[in-house]
């Protein structure tokens, strides 16, 4: 059994200006996630996003959530991004991205200040809104990329980056492909 190498405080660091110049209003879609039962990742060339569903095969629909008032699954969280340079510098292997449980990764700027709650975007020929729910590294979150990679997400800059990711919900059906375009729409 291999252990996994957990980055440094000063790799994630040294990470963060990087992160910073990530593009503000067209970005690619790096990866796309789907989590068909609990702690299981299927990683996709191509998806389907639904206003219904989220991302068709996806179980956003079956999960509880203490955020609902009956415990059904919260529609401001229906889909999950993280920025694929976060995921690259926390998981150093392209094959540990899923781990992080966000089902679209992307090369754009997540922060609060480029993509405010309401803020539309389209990828392939959806479109999803940003939601003002927060998405904050979690305990699974630690034990699979250390203690200092959930310290980095959730301090001050990381938040205010949103580092962790953001949550969003679809707006649009449609279909997405690794590749397409993540633009801001007016």
């Amino acid at each position: 059994m291999t252990t996994v190498q957990h980055s440094t405080n000063e790799e994630l660091d040294a990470g963060l200006a990087h992160i910073r110049s990530a593009p503000k209003d067209a970005g690619v879609l790096r990866m796309i996630v789907r989590r068909p039962d609990v702690n299981v990742r299927q990683v996709l060339d191509a998806g389907d996003l639904d206003a219904v569903q989220g991302l068709v095969g996806d179980t956003w629909h079956q999960r509880t959530s203490r955020k609902t008032p009956d415990g059904s699954p919260h529609p401001d969280m229906q889909i999950n991004l993280m920025n694929s340079r976060v995921a690259a510098l926390v998981a150093r292997e392209e094959s540990r991205w899923s781990l992080a449980g966000d089902q679209l990764f992307v090369d754009f700027d997540l922060s609060g200040a480029n993509l405010p709650p309401g803020t539309r975007l389209s990828i392939g020929n959806a479109i999803i809104e940003v939601t003002d729910q927060p998405h904050t590294g979690c305990a699974k979150f630690v034990q699979r990329f250390g203690v200092e990679a959930a310290a980095f997400v959730n301090s001050p800059v990381g938040r205010e980056l949103n580092l962790r990711g953001i949550n969003a919900r679809v707006v649009q059906s449609g279909r997405i492909e690794v590749g397409d375009a993540i633009r801001k729409l007016a």
